[in-house]
């Protein structure tokens, strides 16, 4: 990665181009689940985007969680279309590595997901989760509808109350609208990785704050 897009995310003029559509194939099923990774989707179900460091540890966390119907990792919050991994690392896209969950809310709720989230990371660390250093390992959450934007922002004022008690940071997490920063899947070789090298980095940890019940 250029030291320039360490700390900051490229401006319009600096981001690669991308490209018009998916430059690899993507297997059809989830390596754990059994379930499409492109959909469709059940109907009922509904969809969230997490992005909290490194992809890999983080997307296990959420496909062991009763109530997911379907996991799949990318990029997210950049300006360039269609990414490959390689350009995410530069720093030159603007994107976050993201799990996108895709759930049933009978049986998991969006709050708890938060609770997964939250938990399972530092959210006061910037552009950076431990040794993961860039823009790509920030921590953000891009919604898909107005409740979820509500949940969001009320779970980071009470977790941020959490960790101020706690003797942590200020959160950096953003929240963003996930129609105005799209989700493009990430290469096979990073879908369910932990599933198909078990021993793996993971890279998945938290401040050990618990994240408190019924706060979104």
């Amino acid at each position: 990665m250029s030291d320039t897009f360490v700390h900051r995310l490229p401006t319009p003029e600096e981001a690669l181009p991308g490209r018009a559509e998916r430059a690899f194939p993507l297997p059809e099923k989830h390596a754990e689940l059994g379930t499409p990774l492109l959909g469709p989707y059940p109907e009922g179900t509904e969809i969230a985007d997490f992005a909290l460091g490194c992809f890999w540890g983080a997307e296990r966390r959420f496909w062991r969680t009763p109530g997911v119907w379907t996991t799949l990792v990318g990029f997210q919050g950049g300006r360039t279309p269609h990414p490959v991994s390689d350009e995410v690392a530069s720093g030159r896209t603007g994107h976050a590595e993201t799990v996108r969950v895709v759930f049933d809310p009978r049986r998991v709720t969006y709050a708890q997901l938060l609770r997964v989230f939250w938990e399972g990371h530092d959210p006061t660390q910037g552009m950076r989760q431990g040794n993961d250093i860039g823009t790509h390992c920030r921590s953000a959450l891009f919604v898909h509808a107005p409740q979820q934007e509500e949940a969001a922002e009320a779970s980071r004022v009470a977790y941020q109350r959490a960790l101020s008690d706690a003797g942590h940071g200020g959160i950096t997490t953003e929240i963003q609208s996930a129609e105005a920063f799209p989700f493009y899947p990430g290469e096979t070789r990073h879908q369910q990785y932990l599933h198909h090298n078990p021993l793996g980095y993971c890279g998945f940890g938290g401040t050990g704050v618990a994240c408190p019940a019924g706060t979104s």
